[in-house]
C-alpha cells in the first residue's frame, strides 16, 4: 500500500473532512441550532409563494424544525393563508409520501390530512411530473432529505422535476436541507459512460441515481446539487434554493439538533446513511447488506461466508476509523429477498471514528477481502456495481487482488477536479 507525497495531498484535499474552526465556550453555547429551509421559509420567506398555486414533491422527511410537515404548514398555517397560498396537488418519490412503501410501482393515494391527491412519481408510467399537472400551477415546492451519497433516487426526482417544471414554465422553489454525512467528498466518480442525466424512460427508471458524474459521497445540500446540475445540465429553470440556517459543511446531522427523520425504510440511522456510499453497491451482489435487521447497511453476509477470515482481513489492512468482527444474523423483513429467515455468518463494520473512517476505501476493500477468500462464491453484476459505486477499473481491478488503497488513489485527481469546479455552486462554508 504505497502512497507518494502527491497521492497524500490529493487525498488531504478530496477525502479529509474539513477543519473545525475552535471556538470559546461563549461562542458554542451561543450558536443556534440549525433549521432547515421549511423553517427559513415560514419566518422570512414566504413572499415567494404569495398568491401563488403550488404543488409540493415532499414526503415524510419534509418537516420543520419542529418536526411540523411542509403539507400541514402550507396547507392550513396561519402564516401561509394570510400569505394566500393555495397547495394544488401533492407528489411523492420513491417509498411513497410516508415513506414506508417498498415495492416498485406506487399508485397515487389521497393524502388523510388534507383530502389532496398523492400523485405518485414512482410508478411505470410517471417518473417526472406529469407537464399536464404542472401547467395550472405558479410554483412547485420541492422538500426532501438526500442523504449525501450519489445513488440516492430523490435527487434524480429534483433533477426530473426541474426539467418538468422548466417546460411547463414554473418557478422551482427548492427548501433545502443539511447534509447528513457532512459536506466531505470522496470519490470514485461515475463513469461517464454509465451516467443517464436525461429524464429515464419507465422501463430504465430504476437507473434514476446513476445520473452524472459525481463523487459516490459527493459532499453537497440538495440546494447546493440544484444550482448544479441546473447549470451543468442545462435546465432552463427559474430555480430559488430557500436555505438552511446555521450549517456547516463538517457538520453531521446529529450535530444540527435535528430530530433524525427515516428518510427510507432501510435508512434507519445516521450510523447506516454514514456507511451507506461503502455498502450500496453490495446490493448487487449474493451478499446481504443487513436489510431485514436492526443494522442495515452496518453489516455484510451470506450462507457461504468464512466471515473470521474475511475480518482477518479486513482488520489486517488497518483501515482508519473503521473495525470488524464476525457475527451471525437473520434478514427478517419478507421484502429482502437475500437469505430472508435464514441465520447467516456475517461481518459487522463498526464505525470508531467517522472523521477519519473513508467510505470509497470501505467499499473497495470490502469487495477485495471477500473475493479473497471466495473468489468462487461471490457473485457480482458488474453493471450493477458499477452504476452505485462509480468506477468499473475499482471492481475489476480489486476482484483482480489489485491493492484496493491504489485503486481508491488513482481517482483521486477526478475527484479534485470536481471539486473544484462545482465550488461556484456551493451556499454554506
Amino acid at each position: 500500500m504505497k502512497r507518494n507525497g502527491l497521492w497524500l495531498l490529493l487525498a488531504v484535499m478530496a477525502c479529509a473532512p474539513q477543519p473545525r474552526a475552535q471556538e470559546s465556550r461563549p461562542a458554542r453555547e451561543a450558536r443556534q441550532a440549525v433549521a432547515p429551509g421549511l423553517t427559513v421559509l415560514m419566518e422570512d420567506s414566504l413572499a415567494l409563494l404569495a398568491g401563488k398555486r403550488i404543488a409540493i414533491i415532499t414526503n415524510q422527511t419534509g418537516v420543520d424544525a419542529a418536526g411540523r410537515s411542509v403539507v400541514d404548514l402550507l396547507y392550513r398555517d396561519p402564516r401561509a393563508q394570510a400569505a394566500n397560498i393555495t397547495v394544488v396537488r401533492l407528489f411523492s418519490p420513491e417509498h411513497g409520501i410516508r415513506g414506508v412503501a417498498d415495492r416498485p410501482d406506487l399508485p397515487d393515494e389521497i393524502d388523510r390530512a388534507t383530502g389532496l391527491t398523492v400523485h405518485s412519481l414512482y410508478t411505470r408510467e410517471t417518473i417526472p411530473p406529469p407537464d399536464s399537472l404542472l401547467r395550472d400551477l405558479d410554483a412547485v415546492v420541492f422538500d426532501l432529505q438526500d442523504i449525501g451519497t450519489r445513488t440516492w433516487t430523490y435527487v434524480g426526482v429534483m433533477v426530473y422535476a426541474m426539467r418538468a417544471a422548466a417546460r411547463a414554465g414554473v418557478p422551482f422553489v427548492l427548501l433545502d436541507r443539511p447534509n447528513p454525512i457532512s459536506g466531505r467528498v470522496e470519490g470514485p466518480l461515475l463513469d461517464a459512460a454509465l451516467a443517464n442525466p436525461e429524464d429515464p424512460t419507465p422501463e430504465r427508471r430504476g437507473r434514476a441515481y446513476a445520473l452524472y458524474p459525481a463523487p459516490l459521497r459527493h459532499g453537497m445540500t440538495m440546494g447546493e446539487l440544484a444550482r448544479w446540475f441546473a447549470a451543468e445540465l442545462r435546465i432552463p429553470v427559474t430555480l430559488q434554493v430557500v436555505p438552511v440556517r446555521g450549517w456547516r459543511r463538517a457538520m453531521y446531522w446529529d450535530e444540527t439538533q435535528l430530530p433524525w427523520i427515516v428518510p427510507s425504510p432501510a435508512m434507519v440511522t445516521l450510523t447506516s446513511a454514514t456507511l451507506y456510499p461503502a455498502l450500496v453497491a453490495f446490493e448487487r451482489t449474493n451478499l446481504s447488506v443487513g436489510r431485514g435487521t436492526d443494522l442495515p447497511f452496518q453489516r455484510i453476509g451470506a450462507p457461504w461466508l468464512n466471515a473470521e477470515a474475511v475480518v482477518d482481513s479486513l482488520n489486517a489492512r488497518g483501515l482508519h476509523g473503521l473495525r470488524f468482527e464476525a457475527e451471525r444474523f437473520t434478514p427478517r423483513n419478507p421484502t429482502d429477498a437475500k437469505y430472508g429467515n435464514r441465520s447467516i455468518p456475517g461481518v459487522r463494520i463498526v464505525l470508531v471514528d467517522r472523521d477519519r473512517a473513508q467510505m470509497a476505501r470501505l467499499g473497495a476493500a470490502l469487495l477485495w477481502a471477500v473475493a479473497k477468500v471466495h473468489p468462487d462464491s461471490i457473485e457480482v453484476n458488474a453493471r450493477g456495481w458499477d452504476e452505485r459505486f462509480g468506477m468499473p477499473a475499482v471492481r475489476v481491478g480489486v476482484m483482480g487482488s489489485a491493492d484496493p488503497d491504489e485503486l481508491i488513489d488513482a481517482e483521486l485527481p477526478s475527484v479534485v477536479a470536481w471539486q473544484q469546479k462545482t465550488r461556484q455552486y456551493l451556499i454554506y462554508r
